[in-house]
């Protein structure tokens, strides 16, 4: 696994196998960072269910302004902490339940990743509170990454939502309007 693209490509970051925690393949990841385009910079982003760190660290590479990268993991956090050194940004960790986050949280987000372990229904509760509690910014993209076999209706959330398929993942842009 490594960052992609930005001011540190190709650095690789350590990752870990726990029952709970599946890495997104660089192949996703590229993919999710194309559907974005250019709009890391400058952006502020939330990494919730963050793992490695790897999508949040990709959005600080390619410029993001600040970046939370929350697990409820202490393995996580700790792990995230590595794959951080050396890298300069505005950036928060956050050990932290994701709905204890989105409850307390001011802030509005430009960007937010949500890959959640895909046997939950953590993904759409995340959706529904960053929604209703008015946390995303008019024009910010929600990338919900899932086992292509669970279906999901967001049509709720916005008329503006696509899906792509990488082998047995789905991946959701959700767009606020």
């Amino acid at each position: 696994m490594r960052i992609i693209s930005g001011k540190y490509k190709g650095k690789k970051l350590k990752e870990f196998e726990l029952s709970s925690t599946k890495p997104t393949l660089d192949k996703v990841k590229e993919a999710i960072f194309d559907m974005l385009d250019f709009k890391c910079i400058d952006a502020k982003v939330l990494d919730l269910f963050a793992g490695t760190g790897a999508l949040g660290i990709e959005a600080i590479s390619r410029g993001a302004d600040f970046t939370y990268l929350v697990d409820a993991n202490k393995q996580a956090v700790n792990l995230i902490k590595e794959n951080l050194q050396g890298i300069i940004g505005d950036y928060e960790i956050v050990l932290s339940d994701f709905k204890d986050f989105l409850k307390k949280t001011n802030d509005k987000f430009d960007i937010v990743f949500l890959d959640p372990p895909y046997d939950t229904n953590f993904g759409l509760e995340a959706i529904k509170m960053l929604f209703e509690n008015n946390l995303l910014n008019d024009e910010s993209v929600v990338i919900f990454e899932t086992s292509l076999d669970k279906t999901v209706d967001l049509k709720e959330f916005s008329s503006n939502v696509k899906m792509k398929k990488y082998g047995t993942v789905a991946v959701y842009k959700i767009i606020k309007e």
